[in-house]
C-alpha cells in the first residue's frame, strides 16, 4: 500500500494447456501464409469506404474509396465503427485529408462493385451510380444494405495496418437485402441456417 492508501494488482492470466491442433512450428509467429490461411476460416461482411474529393489539396479529382472487410462497430456511447486499411494503400491518405468517410455494406449481389473498388490506378466511381451521404456528403453507393456516414475519430498504427476509429454521425439501412461476405479468398452470400 502506498500513502494513500491506494492498491495495486496484476492481473495474470492463465496460460491454456497445450493442444494438437496439426503440425506447425511453435517456435516463432506463424508465416504470412499460414496467418491469411487460417483467419480466412473468419467470414467476414464486405464494406467500401468512400469520402468525398478533399479540395484543392487532393491529388486526384473526385472522391476516393476502396474495398475493406476489416470493418466492425466499435461502440455504443458514443457511436462509433473502426475499419483497418493497409498502410501502403494509395486510396487511405486522400480519405485521411478528407476527415470523414462513409462504410457501404455491400449487398450479395455487389460482387463485381467489391472487385471495381479493390483495383489501385483505376476511376473507381466510373459507372458507379451514387449519392452524397446526408452529413459528410461521402459517397453512398446505390444497392448497397447500410450507410454509415462517419467522421475520422482517431488512426492508430497496427503492424502493416491503420486502425481508423471514426464517430457515426448519421446511418441507414436498406432494409431487404442479403450481404456479400467473403470466406476463404471468395465472394459469397448469406443463408439462414
Amino acid at each position: 500500500m502506498g500513502e494513500n492508501n491506494m492498491t495495486t494488482s496484476t492481473v495474470r492470466f492463465p496460460q491454456p494447456p497445450a493442444a494438437d491442433h496439426g503440425p506447425a512450428d511453435l517456435t516463432g509467429p506463424p508465416s504470412q501464409h499460414e496467418f491469411r490461411d487460417v483467419l480466412g476460416h473468419f467470414a467476414s461482411g464486405v464494406t467500401v469506404i468512400t469520402a468525398p474529393a478533399a479540395g484543392e489539396d487532393d491529388t486526384a479529382p473526385g472522391p476516393a474509396g476502396f474495398t475493406c472487410q476489416s470493418f466492425a462497430a466499435l461502440s455504443l456511447d458514443p457511436p462509433m465503427v473502426a475499419f483497418l486499411v493497409a498502410r501502403t494503400s494509395t486510396t487511405w491518405p486522400r480519405i485521411a485529408r478528407s476527415g470523414v468517410f462513409c462504410a457501404n455494406v455491400l449487398s450479395a449481389g455487389q460482387a463485381a462493385l467489391c472487385r471495381a473498388f479493390a483495383r489501385s490506378g483505376t476511376d473507381k466511381f466510373a459507372g458507379v451510380d451514387w449519392r452524397p451521404s446526408r452529413v459528410t456528403g461521402s459517397p453512398s453507393l446505390s444497392g448497397a444494405l447500410a450507410w454509415i456516414d462517419c467522421t475520422i475519430d482517431a488512426v492508430h498504427t497496427g503492424g502493416d495496418h491503420f486502425i481508423v476509429t471514426g464517430r457515426v454521425r448519421h446511418l441507414s439501412a436498406a432494409g431487404q437485402g442479403s450481404p456479400l461476405l467473403f470466406y476463404r479468398g471468395s465472394l459469397g452470400g448469406f443463408s439462414a441456417a
